[in-house]
């Protein structure tokens, strides 16, 4: 069987780019550390099982020199003097297909004769954060105490991602790659991000991370769509990089969820008892992380006591057992695909627009599994 000559450079950025330990690589190649030496080429077939394995498109180990691969959109890193690490296959895998997604459901919302959305790209980083805060909460018809409507803050993140969708943003939520529970998503890498359009602009918020932090990562991600900016972003400790954008993004975020007025006010009485940000987060529906957050922000209280919280609730956190979003795999992809571009993709197969194929291709899932997916959408009310 003939051997191919492959830059030895190739496979070891391969093999970093996938994350993978050369052990692991080994036990599934073993002459791996031969290829490396050039002592020994690789088959045709070997490089495709290779590529695989590593998740690597096979053409790239037919270039002289490892590819530099960028995302599509600016990755802000928040605490990182680090230089910045090429993303991950699970991170651009992400993003392309939403931007696959997103591309198409433009489409479709042209050929249906609607407008561009107005409010989108309406604000401008010299605006009052508290007034933009206002007029996103004006256009998803959410009063001031909206939140307080909710039993819990969970139910309170469900209802904002609903009214985000019927505003016209997709939205979606997933903590792998797809469907495959093989493939997660690193929160450490990135905690959402936006890809900006006027017709079709998305959301993607990492459901691998705490839903304490899912609800701050939505808020700063509609901001994203008020500036018309795309963006990832990881937000460690719920702070932004070091960019005016991504920092006016936040003090919208946060005026949205806990406005500044009513968080010194409830502050007066908060603050001598032995939870208070317990006490906060019950207020305004938002997690005790969120409410500490805010704190800082508004200087109620120094660094060293809320990095003391913020570890304490983590590990918290950690030690507390997750229960999914949604209790079973077809409700899970109302998180996963969106409910609103799932409603548009169903209706141009049933108007004849879209094939069968393609819309298996759009929405990740196929055959029966996409059937019953139409039929369980169906069967209930929206989130």
């Amino acid at each position: 069987m003939a051997r191919i000559s492959i830059n030895a450079n190739l496979l070891v950025w391969a093999r970093e780019r996938s994350g993978l330990s050369e052990e692991s690589l080994e036990r599934r190649f073993p002459k791996l550390h031969q290829w490396l030496e050039g002592s020994v080429q690789p088959t045709m077939r070997q490089i495709e099982q290779f590529a695989r394995k590593t998740r690597t498109p096979v053409g790239y180990f037919f270039l002289s020199e490892p590819p530099e691969e960028k995302l599509p959109i600016p990755h802000f890193r928040t605490i990182d003097d680090r230089p910045a690490k090429s993303p991950s296959p699970e991170l651009l895998d992400t993003v392309y297909t939403m931007q696959q997604r997103q591309a198409w459901m433009r489409e479709f919302l042209i050929e249906q004769g609607q407008s561009p959305l107005p409010f989108y790209g309406s604000a401008s980083r010299d605006d009052d954060p508290g007034n933009i805060a206002n007029d996103i909460k004006r256009v998803l018809e959410l009063g001031n105490e909206w939140a307080a409507q909710h039993s819990t803050w969970e139910n309170a993140l469900r209802h904002l991602r609903t009214v985000i969708e019927e505003s016209g943003i997709l939205v979606v939520a997933n903590g792998i790659v797809g469907n495959n529970t093989h493939r997660k998503l690193n929160v450490r890498e990135f905690r959402g991000f936006v890809l900006a359009d006027d017709y079709a602009p998305l959301i993607f918020v990492n459901a691998s991370d705490s839903k304490a932090a899912q609800m701050f990562t939505l808020a700063h991600e509609i901001a994203h769509i008020w500036f018309g900016s795309s963006a990832a972003f990881d937000l460690r400790q719920l702070q932004p990089a070091n960019d005016p954008t991504e920092q006016v993004c936040n003090k919208v975020a946060a005026e949205f969820l806990v406005p500044a007025e009513q968080m010194r006010e409830a502050w007066q009485s908060a603050r001598s008892e032995d939870e208070p940000f317990q006490i906060i987060a019950r207020r305004f529906k938002v997690s005790a992380l969120v409410a500490a957050r805010r704190a800082l922000d508004l200087a109620l209280i120094g660094r060293d006591e809320f990095f003391e919280f913020y570890r304490e609730y983590i590990n918290d956190e950690r030690r507390t057992p997750r229960i999914s979003d949604g209790g079973d795999f077809y409700a899970s992809q109302n998180l996963r695909v969106g409910r609103r571009f799932a409603d548009a993709v169903i209706r141009a197969v049933k108007e004849s627009r879209l094939s069968y194929y393609d819309a298996y291709k759009l929405t990740g899932l196929y055959g029966k599994t996409f059937d019953q997916y139409i039929q369980k959408l169906y069967s209930e009310s929206p989130e």
